[in-house]
């Protein structure tokens, strides 16, 4: 699960679930994945949040970091971190944990191999703060070929 192949921009489409009212958000955008000349992987989020009260600008940064030299991880060897380097979870396919609090995110990511065209990220958070569902479908923009007269 090479990061490098989600380098570029991709659309998004997010829908979640809180499982305590039953309301339900919309988050439409665009992601950017960037490398930068640490090494890193830069993945910035711009969008709009929808729900039935109206509407909202969205972002986030987050990194895909390498692992340390000799860090034992059942990872790709990159990992997830917050934009200001807390570490979030280890990249890689199948399912992955993150404690936030005492609040519980389990999810995972799913990328097709080969060059992908779209790819899946899921979470289920379920704690004293949070109960929702988080899915998110990432794709690459349409391209409209324009042959020329």
């Amino acid at each position: 699960m090479d990061p490098l192949r989600l380098v570029g921009t991709w659309d998004f489409r997010r829908e979640v679930r809180d499982h305590r009212d039953g309301s339900a958000y919309t988050a439409r955008g665009e992601a950017t994945f960037r490398s930068e000349d640490d090494g890193r992987i830069r993945w910035a989020e711009n969008g709009t949040l929808t729900w039935s009260a109206g509407t909202t600008p969205v972002t986030r940064t987050l990194f895909l970091v390498r692992d340390e030299p000799g860090v034992a991880a059942a990872s790709s060897g990159w990992r997830v971190t917050f934009e200001d380097g807390r570490d979030f979870h280890p990249w890689t396919g199948g399912a992955v944990e993150h404690l936030c609090g005492r609040d519980l995110y389990q999810g995972g990511v799913t990328l097709p191999p080969g060059p992908p065209r779209s790819w899946e990220l899921t979470w289920r958070v379920q704690g004293p703060e949070k109960d929702y569902t988080m899915h998110t479908r990432y794709s690459r923009p349409f391209e409209v070929k324009v042959s020329p007269l």
